[in-house]
């Protein structure tokens, strides 16, 4: 199915203004430097340098923090949706979002050489907040973008995301240089690179709160009858506990086969981006042989290309359709795992990166798009909340399985990097299952899923 223009070339809903927008993209610029700084370019392998002194299980304790964090998020977040949907409090819960996250990765600083405990905790904080952050922004996505423009406008938050990125890491990189070239060891430079990033996290995410507007309303207010009241006191009351609302919003998305097809595809998926993200560094380092520096080089690179594919992938998959986009995505991921494998040198290594970039932030924001329109009106944050979810439980599969192989093999790296390749080709089959028109009726509540 083609994607009709919008009406008089409006992409934004009736009311909102390209300032909200912005305001909407800059959540992603202000958090984008997180995961570039410390989940994937410097702090990872300070972790396993450093604070695990080198010890063999450094690696394995790194994966097994992050993946915890990955399941703590996965089981809290339906019922943080449901609480932001019900209470229209997408907004004030994003704020408590952003000062954990914020604190916790200037805590990180404070991580030095057998600080073990301290550094796990502040990841585990860091980036369960990070990932409530971005659930809860995504949600704002349907109230913005008209249907058929949702792809632009992801890809504009996603493409500004990396340049937030970038600056981050920038801005990191040129002092470490610096710290190097004067002779100064990691524990020096690399607890800067914590607060650098922490306090752009910090300063651009004002910008959001300021322009950014909560246009949901509560969904008490909309009950008329006390019947109705009764039925979401009782829904209320299900919420508190996070394993209740998981099984209740389990079986809602049962009930929109495409939404369900799409968070099975999106998990396969994810698991290969995850240990992309998380172990790029490591990969590069232990099979390659890269230096830190040139490894914080090789992912400024990749912020680079990322973010000229997401902005520019956004326009193309509203043109041809959010289902065949991802699908190219997708063959570009498992084009760049063979590369990665195949490579023993730096030169093919760094084309494989380059197109990892290209495709991590066009499959992002075509997944990001697809669920806005698979989401029913009143159960926005819930369903996004949902794909979060089904994206974190392949995180935590994704980086034991990596982890699993190359202990299995006595570390070998690109065996462990063969088998990522599996994910994508699976999220591929599994995109064959969706049917695009299908899934927005269902939406609409316009016909059965």
């Amino acid at each position: 199915m083609t994607p009709q223009t919008p009406p008089n070339g409006r992409l934004l809903n009736d009311g909102v203004l390209k300032r909200e927008v912005f305001g909407w993209a800059l959540y992603d610029f202000a958090n984008s430097g997180y995961t570039t700084v410390v989940l994937t370019a410097v702090f990872n392998a300070y972790f396993v340098s450093v604070v695990a002194d080198g010890a063999a299980w450094g690696t394995l304790a790194w994966t097994l923090a992050v993946a915890a964090s990955s399941l703590i998020a996965m089981l809290t977040l339906p019922a943080l949706g449901a609480h932001a949907d019900r209470y229209a409090a997408k907004k004030r819960l994003l704020g408590f979002c952003t000062v954990a996250c914020v604190v916790a990765t200037a805590a990180l600083a404070e991580a030095g050489r057998g600080d073990l405990w301290l550094a796990v905790v502040a990841v585990i904080v860091s980036n369960v907040a990070y990932t409530y952050g971005e659930a809860l922004i995504a949600a704002f996505l349907p109230e913005l973008a008209r249907p058929e423009s949702l792809g632009r406008v992801s890809g504009w938050g996603w493409s500004f995301g990396y340049l937030g990125g970038m600056l981050a890491l920038g801005l990191s990189l040129a002092y470490v240089l610096g710290a190097q070239a004067r002779g100064e060891p990691a524990t020096s430079f690399v607890p800067v690179t914590m607060l650098i990033t922490a306090g752009l996290y910090a300063v651009a995410s004002l910008g959001t709160f300021v322009l950014l507007r909560e246009r949901a309303v509560p969904q008490a207010a909309r009950v008329a009858t006390g019947g109705e009241r009764a039925a979401t006191a009782a829904v209320a009351d299900e919420a508190d506990a996070s394993l209740a609302r998981l099984a209740h919003s389990w079986r809602l998305a049962r009930s929109y086969r495409d939404f369900s097809w799409l968070l099975l595809c999106g998990a396969s998926y994810q698991a290969g981006i995850s240990v992309v993200v998380a172990l790029a560094a490591v990969y590069a380092e232990q099979a390659l042989g890269f230096k830190q520096a040139d490894t914080m080089a090789l992912i400024f690179l990749v912020n680079i290309a990322a973010a000229g594919g997401a902005f520019g992938f956004g326009y193309w998959q509203d043109r041809v359709g959010h289902k065949p986009a991802l699908a190219a995505t997708l063959v570009g991921w498992i084009v760049m795992t063979a590369l990665a494998v195949a490579a023993t040198g730096p030169g093919l290594f760094w084309c494989a990166a380059l197109l990892a970039g290209l495709c991590m932030g066009s499959s992002q924001s075509a997944g990001r798009a697809m669920v806005a329109q698979f989401s029913p009106l009143a159960h926005r944050a819930e369903f996004f909340g949902l794909w979060t979810f089904a994206i974190r439980a392949s995180a935590v599969l994704g980086l034991l399985t990596y982890g699993a192989v190359t202990w299995l093999t006595d570390g070998n790296q690109r065996l462990a990097m063969a088998a990522t390749g599996l994910f994508f080709v699976g999220g591929l089959l599994l995109l064959t299952r969706v049917d695009i028109a299908r899934g927005q009726r269902a939406a609409r509540g316009e016909a059965p899923a």
